[in-house]
């Protein structure tokens, strides 16, 4: 069993085009982007017009189910400067 101090360290956190993200979030949305997409594929894969404009629209709609799930973590806080 691990002890509190170590699983306060454990990082819950890594970091993408220098923002940090969630691991968990991060997978969650990119199984749903996939399936989403591949979805979009499959449904046009004997023709290959088709099957890119779907494909592009499963993962614009994969894009819109992660955003309603998954909310922003940051929060901004305004300082203002100090004058000496």
């Amino acid at each position: 069993m691990k002890e509190e101090n170590e699983l306060e360290q454990t990082p819950k956190n890594i970091e993408v085009w220098e923002d940090v993200v969630r691991i968990r979030d991060l997978i969650i949305s990119l199984t749903i982007c996939s399936v989403t997409t591949m979805v979009g594929y499959l449904i046009a894969a004997n023709d290959p017009a088709r099957s890119l404009t779907f494909g592009l629209i499963g993962t614009a709609v994969g894009f819109i189910i992660c955003s309603m799930i998954i909310k922003p973590k940051r929060k901004f806080t305004y300082v203002e400067n100090e004058e000496e």
